[in-house]
């Protein structure tokens, strides 16, 4: 795909996910490219109608949210979420490597939270076994010693740098992020625990048995994935 096909290919995932949102529902509104587009596409269906509350997962999808005419309300205020959307860096057979944006904390929070949590990707997404580097958000004093933790579990870490800025990401929480590579994950709910085990990390980026729909943005339209 040339990057003109790709961003067509992540608009009609998120497009068709924003299709799934029925009236009257708390969504949870994911953060990164592909899920833009189904923020963008909510509040056009929102502008025609439809009456739908939205819970953000990072500054930058509340920002996207209010832009789109999307009301916002936060998981103290609901009783329930009944379906979110988010987007991954990489999905092999309904698992999801995410973090990309920093903000796989408040997804995993919101995405765990939702009775139908659907991921928006393009084929560039797809993998047969995980082996993107996961994201790991640590306290910043626990930097060194979760660093020598990843090592100990075969990864290496490095800690990721901002850009336009000097020094390190920060997230939305204070907190920095490891880029933990593992090579290929052939247990990736082993290593999630293991990850989260860790003392000073917050949480980490592998998303295991927690997606419910997969939506594939492709050349001419959208291959959807049951995962329950």
């Amino acid at each position: 795909m040339t990057e003109d096909d790709r961003v067509a290919a992540k608009r009609r995932a998120g497009n068709h996910a924003a299709e799934s949102v029925p009236d009257g529902s708390v969504v949870g509104l994911g953060t990164g490219s592909t899920a833009a587009h189904a923020i963008e596409a909510l509040g056009e269906r929102v502008a025609d109608g439809l009456d739908v509350r939205g819970i953000p997962t990072s500054f930058q999808s509340r920002a996207r949210a209010l832009e789109a005419g999307i009301p916002l309300t936060s998981l103290d205020a609901v009783e329930t979420v009944d379906i979110a959307i988010d987007g991954a860096d990489e999905v092999a057979q309904g698992d999801l490597v995410k973090g990309g944006g920093a903000a796989h904390a408040r997804e995993k929070i919101v995405d765990a939270a939702a009775d139908r949590f659907l991921v928006v990707v393009d084929t560039s997404k797809e993998a047969g076994v995980l082996s993107h580097p996961v994201p790991v958000e640590v306290l910043p004093a626990a930097r060194p010693t979760a660093t020598v933790a990843i090592r100990e579990l075969g990864g290496v870490a490095t800690l990721r740098q901002g850009s336009g800025k000097d020094g390190p990401v920060i997230t939305d929480n204070g907190n920095v992020v490891l880029d933990a590579d593992f090579g290929d994950i052939d247990a990736p709910g082993e290593l999630g625990r293991a990850l989260a085990s860790v003392p000073g990390v917050l949480e980490h980026g592998l998303f295991v048995d927690m997606a419910d729909e997969v939506i594939v943005g492709e050349a001419e339209g959208v291959r959807t994935e049951n995962c329950g």
